[in-house]
């Protein structure tokens, strides 16, 4: 006797991780390393030491404005493409996720110019009580971005992954240009590369230019490690 059984259903099939999903990622992970690494190097520093002062201020200074850059290609460039190109019945669930986000990010935003204010204020008064705001700030900060964060990587990450273009990714990348001087572009990179698995660090290096890669390796790398040494008192994690 044969029992007619239903043909078995197909294993969901998950999104291959895509350039801008693999980017997002990396750069969301640096920042929340290096706030919270921030704070707790800031709660240990000699309050009225000026030089450690402008080094931990200096570098709150440089993740703010990578941060703020990210946030103005996101809103932007990489939303409006990616809402270009998604279908009609997921365009508008994806608006609503786009305005949670925009709301997001000014909360982190304000909560920036809020450790702007807090390092000028710890460079002029040199005092525990201003230390301690800043690396209170700090801690503020990275809660804000861990929420922010993991709300992207939930509700709009996917959605990018699985529906914006290779070439409008293409064509996002080309159209921003740093704000960073170039050795801070090196920093940068220097800091995403830290906790980069194998595969993440080939697709970076890969991404830069021939000129690049090669002032990484001649100088950059090293740079970059004596520069994480003065800043941590340790080397980066590799």
């Amino acid at each position: 006797m044969t029992v007619a059984t239903a043909p078995p259903r197909p294993a969901p099939v998950r999104p291959a991780a895509t350039r801008a999903g693999d980017s997002e990622r990396v750069l969301h992970r640096l920042v929340r390393r290096e706030l919270r690494l921030l704070a707790e190097l800031s709660t240990w520093a000699p309050a009225g030491d000026p030089a450690r002062v402008a080094a931990l201020t200096r570098h709150a200074d440089l993740l703010g404005r990578v941060l703020l850059g990210h946030h103005a290609v996101e809103r932007d460039l990489l939303w409006p493409a990616l809402l270009r190109a998604l279908p009609a019945d997921l365009a508008g669930p994806a608006r609503d996720r786009v305005a949670d986000w925009t709301a997001r990010c000014a909360a982190v935003d304000n909560r920036l110019r809020d450790l702007s204010t807090a390092a000028r204020q710890w460079a002029v008064a040199g005092t525990p009580p201003a230390r301690d705001a800043f690396a209170l700030t700090c801690l503020d900060l990275a809660a804000a971005v861990d929420a922010q964060t993991a709300a992207e990587e939930r509700d709009l990450l996917p959605l990018l992954e699985a529906h914006l273009p290779a070439r409008e990714w293409t064509a996002v990348t080309r159209t921003v240009r740093p704000a960073l001087s170039p050795r801070e572009q090196l920093t940068v990179l220097g800091l995403a590369l830290e906790d980069a698995g194998p595969a993440e660090r080939a697709r970076l290096l890969s991404g830069l230019g021939r000129g690049t890669r090669l002032v990484w390796r001649l100088v950059g790398r090293s740079r970059h490690r004596a520069a994480v040494v003065r800043l941590r008192g340790a080397p980066p994690a590799r």
